[in-house]
């Protein structure tokens, strides 16, 4: 196994680790808001290999099938297993239907980029999904540390931890929906433009000199 799979595997192994950390069944005595800490450190962690394992797939020349599989994978596993946590764990923040939508935004991207590939072409991620990703990241590590904190106060400084993971949600929602009808559009044409050249008929042509259609 190469590098970049490896880092890829790291990754899916600390999901079980993560959703461990966001249970009741986690314990960390003497410090104050060491689970959320820890719990926001390691989806940092898992969210940085996200873009590394890619970077170094392409730099080394290792893209690989399994690759390929376990990278997207990884991610949507992340995604899900993290929020689903959440609604449990800071139910005030994450709604359950809050969940919903952006698990199934991921699961209809998924779907598209499968029925992509069959028929031969892919999509790539715009820049709306990648805002998304980043809005994802800010949204869980927020919404973990806004189960032990309303805010953070530096002196004059006050950092609204738990205004901030609500207005991350709510936006990573509407970007979610956005980019799940831009996904969605560009799609559209391209499987219809696929779906016209199918219906085109073949025409066998004939070059000069050519015989009779039975010698061809």
């Amino acid at each position: 196994m190469n590098l970049p799979n490896s880092i890829t595997m790291s990754r899916i192994v600390m999901i079980p680790l993560l959703l461990w950390m966001l249970s009741p069944h986690f314990t960390w005595r003497g410090i104050d808001g060491a689970q959320e800490i820890l719990a926001s450190v390691l989806f940092i962690l898992a969210s940085i290999t996200d873009g590394l394992d890619g970077y170094l797939a392409r730099k080394r020349g290792q893209i690989t099938t399994m690759g390929m599989l376990l990278d997207p994978l990884a991610d949507k596993i992340m995604v899900t297993a993290a929020l689903i946590a959440l609604v449990a764990y800071n139910p005030q923040v994450v709604k359950v239907w809050i969940a919903v939508v952006i698990i199934g935004r991921e699961f209809l991207i998924s779907g598209l980029r499968s029925i992509a590939s069959s028929e031969g072409f892919t999509i790539q991620a715009s820049d709306l999904g990648k805002l998304k990703t980043v809005l994802q990241i800010v949204t869980v590590v927020s919404a973990i540390l806004a189960h032990r904190w309303d805010e953070w106060q530096f002196g004059d400084l006050v950092i609204p931890v738990n205004w901030i993971a609500v207005a991350a949600i709510y936006f990573t929602v509407l970007v979610s929906i956005i980019s799940a009808i831009d996904y969605f559009v560009g799609f559209w044409k391209r499987i219809d433009h696929a779906s016209i050249d199918r219906r085109k008929p073949f025409v066998l042509s004939r070059g000069k000199g050519a015989g009779s259609p039975s010698a061809q």
